[in-house]
């Protein structure tokens, strides 16, 4: 992954106002445990506004028409995921909304870090140990654990 793209990416987000949480393996590797991952995974709010925000802000980076094609309706709906594959690069974007009942936007903690120069909003160690600790995928455990190592998380 060229983290200097995500970066035009993060850059973007800060500068269109996008409300938004990094989740996913880019936030655990802010958060100092290094893994490799190729998607940027956001939790984004699906009001209408902001998801012409995202819009503007992803447009900014890709010269992409299928930008346009981004929903707040397919953020609101009961797959409230959208995948969005850049043109030429070597990851893909998640956009979420809500995971099932267990998270949506609205519930997640957040902090904010500078990264490059770019305030960026990345959901906190907690946050992202409870959304990884109880899913099926190996790698999301294996986070869980190295972030109730690291942060001193007690389990729940």
């Amino acid at each position: 992954m060229d983290f200097t793209r995500v970066i035009d990416v993060l850059r973007a987000l800060e500068r269109e106002k996008v409300s938004y949480v990094l989740v996913g393996g880019v936030a655990v590797n802010l958060h100092g445990l290094g893994r490799t991952t190729q998607d940027v995974d956001l939790f984004v709010s699906p009001d209408p506004r902001n998801v012409e925000r995202l819009k503007t802000a992803l447009g900014s980076v890709f010269a992409d028409p299928s930008i346009a094609e981004i929903s707040a309706e397919d953020l609101s709906g009961a797959y409230p995921t959208v995948r969005y594959v850049p043109p030429d690069e070597s990851f893909v974007i998640d956009l979420m909304a809500r995971l099932g009942e267990a998270f949506q936007y609205d519930d997640l903690e957040s902090e904010d870090m500078q990264v490059e120069g770019v305030r960026v909003s990345v959901a906190t160690p907690l946050t992202l140990y409870r959304m990884k600790k109880d899913t099926l995928r190996p790698i999301d455990r294996m986070d869980a654990e190295a972030l109730r190592r690291k942060f001193n998380i007690e389990e729940e």
